[in-house]
């Protein structure tokens, strides 16, 4: 783990800190990305964010950007970012809703936003 993670954890809940380092795995399993540690959140890129993660109080808030409207048991809210993304929020709090199809959700941000959304 990197020093800037390390950071961002401290003094951050266990069980939600987990989580992230969980869903970390998940994206990490995707290919190569760019982590940003942020004061307030990690973030993953390629040419562009398509994923990103906060812990707030004991819950792991989840980012995901793609490009359709998805319909997921623990997604809070889906607004469009910009003409062609659609940002979906996720509230975690439990390890078993870090799953296959959340990993999917990922692989499929990590493709299609990922890359970049201006020569599509």
């Amino acid at each position: 783990m990197s020093a800037a993670i390390d950071e961002y954890l401290a003094g951050k809940d266990p069980d939600a800190t987990e989580r992230l380092l969980q869903f970390r795995d998940l994206v990490l399993a995707c290919g190569e990305v760019d982590e940003r540690v942020h004061r307030t959140e990690v973030a993953w890129a390629r040419a562009r964010v398509f994923a990103a993660a906060f812990i707030y109080s004991s819950r792991l808030e989840i980012a995901l950007d793609l490009r359709r409207r998805v319909h997921h048991p623990q997604l809070r809210e889906a607004f469009p970012t910009t003409k062609t993304v659609i940002t979906h929020r996720l509230t975690i709090t439990s390890d078993d809703q870090l799953d296959d199809t959340l990993a999917e959700l990922l692989a499929e941000a990590y493709d299609t936003v990922g890359p970049g959304t201006r020569t599509r």
